[in-house]
Formats: structure tokens, sequence, C-alpha cells
């Protein structure tokens, strides 16, 4: 077997001179004849001027190589695509599954022994990580890490559950101009990804659970001088995977593996968008995430994590804790301890390693729980019978259960233009929904799911009403919000199938969603429904790849031909 150089060599129909060609251009770079018969570990970069999330990379790069040159291998750094999440048109992720392509592609393309990818703003973690279970090559991920709280007039705050709290203070009419725009440049106070429990914390915790990254990193926060240590270490661990040539993902993520990460998902309390991303990576490899086994774990495991938008508390908070080795040995007996880390240790012998901080109040003890369930519930109905989501830790008790008229938007731009209007005919007890949201429909399944509260209504002292779409939600969002409806409305989903006027009823102690419309009805209603044409947007380039080929949020919204088995 090849390795370093000499892995890959370009097709010149010699492989002599393409070994010969590629080192009398890789000297141009000052290289010498020692360094370059190391083994490689190939490091993504993905800093971008538009990605303040990766603010940090240039410093977690030096870092790395560092722990790779102590090592004895040789680093190489490769740009990638970077994504961040505002800056993305028309969502991060309608460019997640890009990400993942061109990620795999060059490690593929590429000679190295091993790779580290570096990503944090929401879609780069499952992206990259996509990426590595596809090429199947010895991994380590660096999340980049949280960004430090904020302050305002003495209340700590964190970028994005504070956000949305406050932007719904200041629709409501409770906050001037003045002061909202002082929260704008105090939200986000260092780079780094969100501070709170949202999809790049998520993902972070989702990797480490995964044995994916070195104990603690997910939790690490992205100024600390200990995140550029842990790189450091990163680097080692690279070079003796590159040397050992493994473990590789393959070997890692097996079954219980994955239901640790499920487990681990559950008790922090975690985004909506980390069960569509872990089912993605899932996808990729033999064991497919089976939402109603997830439900069944759900119902098990409680939220152990006192973190918004579940809880009080931030990121930081959880890392002083004890972060997610913490967290597992809090678990017991739920998590497989026999699982192993790119470390090479067991969790057994990480969560054995675990900090104990004395008072500290954010990794609740199993009896001490924040919830007594998981954060996340799996609904079915006539209106998902493929499935929808709901993150009942962060909803209002009292909106569980509930039966509402509902108040239809056709589109996001529909809502937009009409959710203000104060002759919207809507009440508190409505049921908003949301249709053509999801992955065709929009395109990319924007995090549009967190609809806003009729301006009208807010005013009037309105926090919550139960609100439905084939959208996505931000992991930082909260409120009695059912998401990932499948199969989608651009689809023909049930979704499509909904008037204004119609009752909903939600139960999701029964795990239910349904539209209290008679089938014969509904089947009229079928019959009179459209077949789309396909749309101007995705008439050429990758948008025509993504219309043709995305797949439902049940099968984690992966583009049909790249999962393990390919498009049959």
């Amino acid at each position: 077997m090849t390795d370093g150089l000499r892995k890959g060599l370009t097709a010149y129909g010699d492989a002599g001179f393409s070994l010969f060609l590629r080192k009398a251009f890789i000297k141009a770079a000052g290289y010498s004849d020692d360094a370059l018969d190391r083994p490689i570990v190939g490091i993504t970069n993905t800093y971008s001027d538009y990605n303040p999330c990766h603010g940090n990379v240039p410093q977690i790069l030096e870092a790395v190589k560092r722990g790779v040159m102590l090592s004895g291998a040789m680093p190489f750094v490769f740009p990638t695509i970077s994504i961040a999440e505002s800056f993305a048109h028309p969502t991060s992720m309608y460019l997640r599954n890009l990400m993942a392509m061109e990620t795999e592609e060059m490690i593929r393309a590429q000679p190295m022994d091993a790779v580290v990818v570096i990503g944090g703003c929401d879609k780069t973690l499952p992206a990259q990580i996509m990426a590595a279970v596809s090429a199947d090559l010895p991994t380590v991920v660096i999340p980049v890490g949280p960004m430090v709280v904020g302050h305002h007039k003495g209340e700590v705050l964190g970028a994005c559950t504070d956000c949305r709290r406050l932007w719904a203070k200041y629709r409501a009419g409770e906050m001037d101009d003045s002061e909202i725009e002082a929260v704008n440049g105090r939200l986000a106070p260092s780079v780094g990804t969100c501070m709170v429990m949202g999809t790049a914390s998520t993902m972070a915790c989702i990797t480490e659970a995964l044995g994916l990254s070195l104990p603690m990193s997910a939790t690490i926060p992205a100024p600390h001088a200990e995140r550029f240590r842990s790189a450091e270490a990163s680097g080692r661990v690279a070079a003796e995977m590159a040397n050992a040539k493994g473990p590789k993902p393959s070997e890692l993520l097996t079954p219980a593996a994955f239901r640790n990460a499920q487990v681990v998902l559950q008790a922090i309390g975690g985004s909506t968008n980390g069960l569509v991303h872990l089912t993605a990576i899932a996808g990729r490899t033999p064991h497919a995430i089976d939402l109603d086994a997830f439900d069944e774990i759900g119902r098990e495991v409680p939220v152990l994590v006192d973190l918004k938008p579940s809880g009080d508390h931030y990121m930081e908070h959880f890392h002083h804790a004890g972060g997610v080795p913490k967290l597992m040995k809090q678990l017991g007996d739920l998590i497989d301890l026999d699982c192993r880390s790119i470390t090479g240790q067991s969790l057994r012998e990480i969560v054995a390693a675990a900090e104990d901080v004395p008072g500290q109040d954010v990794i609740r003890a199993r009896k001490d729980a924040i919830k007594p369930e998981g954060g996340l519930a799996v609904l079915r109905g006539n209106l998902a019978p493929r499935g929808a989501v709901i993150k009942h830790s962060a909803a209002s008790p009292k909106l569980l259960q509930h039966t509402g008229r509902a108040v239809v938007f056709e589109s996001i731009e529909d809502m937009t233009l009409r959710v203000d209007d104060p002759d919207l005919d809507v009440s508190a007890d409505d049921v908003l929904v949301l249709r053509n949201a999801g992955p065709k429909g929009a395109p990319g399944m924007p995090e549009a799911g967190y609809l806003p509260i009729p301006k009208k209504l807010a005013r009037g002292g309105t926090k919550d009403m139960v609100r439905i779409s084939d959208a996505r939600m931000s992991g930082t969002a909260f409120g009695t919000i059912v998401l990932h409806i499948t199969p989608e409305s651009a689809v023909g989903g049930p979704l499509a199938l909904v008037r204004t006027g119609d009752m909903i009823r939600l139960d999701v102690a029964k795990r239910s969603i349904d539209l209290l419309v008679d089938d014969a009805e509904l089947a009229k209603r079928r019959a009179a429904l459209q077949q789309q044409p396909t749309p101007e947007w995705a008439e050429r380039g990758y948008a025509h790849l993504f219309h043709e080929t995305i797949l439902q949020a049940d099968d984690g919204c992966d583009f049909d031909f790249m999962r393990r088995r390919g498009k049959g």
C-alpha cells in the first residue's frame, strides 16, 4: 500500500514520472526530501471573512500543524467551502451537501494518510463528517468552539436564543430602536459558534459522543487558550493515526456509537437539526437512524444539561462543569462505554477521567433532571405519515396537547407579507401553518419554522402558539413548533392539503399530529392538486442537481446518489 506523497498519483500514464513531477512542483514551496518522505496529514481550512464563527481557524491551523510536526508527520493545509449560517443564501442547509461533496473529493484527490477537519457553524461539521465517512480515511474532527457570553443591563446574553427572545420583545413594542441596536452589538462578543445549545453546539457534542474528536473538544470556548492546546493535541492524534492507518470512521461508527450519539442528543436538549444531520451521516454507513427508535430513546433519556433554549446556562458553563465526558458519566448505563474514540481510549476510560466540579448545577444527575424525557419527540399522523419533530423541552407545556384552527401561509414570502397584517384573521388559539418551505419547496429547508407571532397578538401579550411547517428551525429557538413535516408539501405531502379553517390536533404525549378532515375530503383535495413543474431557480447548475436529487428529512436531506449505496 502506498502512502504519503506516493498516494493517488495523477494519471499521466507513467507512475514514476507522476511522482517525479509531483515532487518537483511541491519542492517549489521549499520542502526538503526529509519532509516529503513523512506521512501526510491533510488539514481543512474553512476560514472566511464571511464566517466570524470560524474566526479562530487561523490559530487552530497553526496549533494543529505544530502537533502534527511534533509527532513526526507532515501537515498540508488545503481550503474548502466555508458556510456561515447568517450569510448563506438562500440557506446554509442548501449548501451542506455541496460542502460534503467538495470535502470528500478533495480528501480523495490529494495525497494524505489522515485528515483533520475543522468546522463549527451549523452545517460545516455535519458536511465534513459526511465527507469523512464516505472517504473513510482516518479523521480527526475539531470544532471551532462556542463564543463567550455577552451582557446587557446586567443580563447575560447568548446568540442566538436571546437574539430571538429580544427581537420578539422589540416586535411586541417592549424594546425601542436604540435598545435593540445596543443589544445587536452585545449578542456576539467574540468569534466562535452560538454559545447556547443550538445546532453548532449540538453537532460538536454529537461528534464527541461518536468518538470522532478529542474529549472536551465540543465545549471549549473559541477564544480560550485551551482550544488551541486541544488543536495541537488533535494534530498529534492525527499523526499517530496516519502512521497506524487508523482507526477509520468505519471502525468507530458502529450501531452502538450512533445510539450513544442519539442518547446525547436527547440529554442535551439538542437542536432538531441535529437529528437531520445525524441521519445524513448514518446514511453514509450501513447503520441508518430509525426515527421511532430515536423517539423511544427520548422517552428513556432525560434532559440533563441546563442550557438555553431548554434551560438557563451557556456553553462555557457546560464546559467548566465537565463537558460531554461528565454528561456521559451522569448518563451511566444509557451510554455504551465500550465504544472507542480516535484517541484509542474507550468511552469508559474517558468517562472515568471526567472532572468532578463541586457545586456545579449545569450537568444534572438523572434523579435531578431538567426534563423527565429527552429534548426531541417524533410525531406521526395523517399530516406527517413519515414523521415530524418537535423540541418539546423548549415548548410551552400547556400547548403540548392542543387543537386549533389552521391559518395557512403558502410560502415564506406569503408569511412575510401577511403575518403582521392587522386584518389577518388569527387568534392565539389558532395553529400557524407554513408550507412550501421544505427541502425542495423553499429550496433547502430553511430555518423558517420559527414562524413569528403575528404582531397584533405579540403586542397583546401572546408569547407562544402552535406552529407547524415542513421547514427547519434554528437549534437556538424555542416555542411549540412542529417541524420537518414529511413528506413536504412541494412533493404532494399532506401539508399541501391543509386549508385555513381546518382543525389540527397536536398531542405530544401520544406523539401525534393530525388534520381533522375526513378521508373523502382529503382525497378530493389531493385529486385537485396540480403537478409542480421544475421551478425556474432549478433549471441549471447546482440548483438543478439539488432539486432533482434531494431527499426528505427522514433521510437526512442528503442527495440520493451520495448515500452509502448510491442512488440504487
